[in-house]
């Protein structure tokens, strides 16, 4: 006898990406969306989602309905002796779905093992739970990526691919499109290709020349920039290197007053690997005050710039003369 498919699931964890792919197969896999409802977890009742999710199909054996964040939000801190009581009869409910049901909870982070609802599919068999976590190894998932697309990729040209967009599938899996067009079917991706089309390399060799200016090594320095405006708009290199320098500033300032390594990617907005490589950075100048007046330094020259006082590459030469010397 096979096994009756689960009625009820839950997909949770911080790969946002991973869980929409899943999503997207189990939409695909129902034909059109005559019978597929989405709802908001904030903002609808529990009886209204086991309602829907009783509803018969319509010329189909199965009924997908889609749910995001309402089992965060029925256990948020604080919460209301209502969302207690609706967190009671869904427990008390979801077990007793149609066989037609395809009832499934989306939540982008992840949820506590002590779960209530985790807790159930634990014992009951209609329902099934799955954890999306970020790949450990973004190389790994790039390789693999690049053979849905039907294309070969180099294993530099993936390591550089990682390191320049970091653990974001989504950006990911974007350039990855962009550079198995250009490339063509069974196609193969170089380290030359990342260089032409991916817009991050630039601030991968922002982040070494700025090593190199706290390190005071004037020549590496000089030689880093000019590589740079062979490659990118002045301007817009002045820019990148500014916001450097402001997230520098805001790394030591949180260092400063006791905010854990590990907690910088959720204060700065930024993917671990760029919010550790800031920490990094940041111990090679002595203090803030030095970080700030270089910032200022930074800000005065766009000022003699953008007013024409100066040309922007013998700007940007003086200025790393001055800093690096």
């Amino acid at each position: 006898m096979s096994r009756k498919a689960p009625t009820f699931y839950v997909f949770h964890g911080e790969d946002e990406y991973s869980i929409k792919a899943q999503v997207n197969e189990m939409r695909q896999q129902m034909g059109d969306d005559l019978n597929i409802s989405e709802y908001e977890g904030s903002k609808i009742s529990v009886a209204d989602v086991l309602a829907s999710a009783r509803v018969m199909p319509f010329l189909s054996d199965r009924r997908l309905v889609l749910v995001t964040g309402m089992l965060t939000y029925l256990t948020r801190k604080g919460a209301s002796k209502d969302s207690k009581d609706q967190l009671t009869r869904l427990m008390t409910e979801l077990p007793s779905l149609p066989e037609s049901s395809r009832l499934v909870f989306i939540e982008y982070q992840t949820l506590s093992e002590k779960h209530p609802v985790l807790g159930l599919i634990g014992q009951d068999p209609s329902g099934y739970v799955k954890v999306f976590n970020p790949p450990k190894n973004p190389i790994a998932w790039i390789n693999k990526q690049a053979q849905a697309y039907d294309v070969m990729i180099e294993p530099r040209a993936a390591a550089a691919l990682a390191q320049v967009v970091g653990e974001d599938l989504r950006a990911l899996d974007n350039e990855l499109v962009k550079l198995a067009s250009y490339v063509g079917r069974k196609g193969f991706i170089t380290e030359k290709e990342i260089a032409l089309l991916t817009p991050y390399v630039a601030q991968v060799d922002v982040f070494e020349m700025v090593d190199a200016l706290g390190q005071r090594n004037a020549q590496k320095t000089t030689a880093l920039l000019h590589q740079l405006l062979a490659e990118s708009d002045a301007l817009q290199l002045f820019g990148m290197i500014i916001r450097q320098f402001r997230l520098l500033i805001q790394t030591r300032d949180l260092l400063d007053n006791g905010t854990a390594t590990k907690e910088l990617p959720k204060f700065l907005g930024l993917p671990g690997f760029v919010a550790d490589k800031l920490a990094r950075q940041v111990r090679t100048f002595d203090s803030i005050d030095q970080l700030e007046h270089i910032y200022r330094h930074l800000l005065e020259t766009d000022v003699a710039i953008k007013t024409g006082k100066v040309e922007d590459v013998l700007a940007l030469d003086l200025l790393v003369a001055g800093l690096a010397g």
